[in-house]
């Protein structure tokens, strides 16, 4: 199908391009599936690699250190989440992204490995064009904020510390560890009390406004985030109708 004959986007700047020469491991126990992302991943110049457990992930991931995996949740044994939580733990591979495969009827998945470290999700099924733009959106974000943090200020309020430079946050003076999609959400919000910002707003900013996301994702984030901040989670705030906002008072 004409669909699955992707090229380079030529919009891209030469750096960009440079993304499509990284290594992915692609996880999943569905050869059909396998094979035609090994075929539009290869097409668009990347060095795939694919295995079919979890077993196999975890041994690869460590040998050869993949700059991106794309995991899916439901694996026979080692579950795509025990997979994900070993990497993200391990100080060899914890710095490498992952993006979760899942059913949209698994939103607890989802939620469950933004928890544990994974940068990014995409449910099934889901085209490959949709595939490969999330994985060079995920990229650019690892090696663009690698180069220039955007904002080497800390930010300080209501007892959390958020320091960009450090990608930390401390909570009472106990470190909280977040993805990086988490950590510039609740950075975005924090920096402006009180100002509540729609969820296309969000997405612009912590994302990039080019980022195929739909405002639902913006909403799984939140859930995730304020679960790992814990009793800090109510300081963010829904907004009927717009969005959310990070409280200015330390109220209830």
């Amino acid at each position: 199908m004409n669909t699955l004959q992707l090229r380079p986007d030529s919009n891209f700047s030469d750096s960009e391009l440079s993304m499509s020469r990284k290594r992915v491991l692609v996880v999943d126990d569905e050869e059909d599936l396998l094979e035609l992302i090994r075929y539009n991943l290869t097409k668009d110049g990347y060095r795939v690699d694919c295995v079919s457990s979890g077993e196999a992930a975890l041994q690869t991931a460590k040998s050869k250190l993949p700059d991106l995996v794309i995991l899916d949740v439901l694996l026979p044994r080692v579950d795509g989440l025990d997979v994900c939580r070993l990497l993200k733990t391990d100080p060899a591979t914890r710095h490498i992204p992952i993006v979760m495969l899942t059913a949209k009827s698994e939103e607890a998945d989802v939620v469950a490995g933004l928890e544990l470290g994974a940068d990014d999700y995409i449910t099934k099924p889901f085209s490959p064009r949709v595939l490969l733009a999330r994985i060079k959106a995920v990229l650019r974000r690892k090696y663009v904020d690698a180069a220039t943090p955007e904002d080497q200020n800390s930010t300080e309020i209501h007892e959390i510390s958020i320091h960009p430079g450090r990608h930390e946050v401390l909570l009472s003076g106990k470190p909280v560890s977040l993805t990086l999609t988490e950590f510039r959400l609740l950075h975005f919000l924090a920096k402006k009390p009180g100002w509540a910002f729609s969820r296309a707003q969000i997405v612009d900013a912590v994302k990039g406004e080019d980022y195929p996301v739909t405002e639902r994702s913006v909403d799984v984030q939140v859930a995730s985030l304020r679960k790992k901040l814990g009793d800090y989670g109510h300081y963010i705030e829904t907004v009927r109708g717009i969005g959310y906002r990070f409280k200015e008072s330390r109220g209830p």
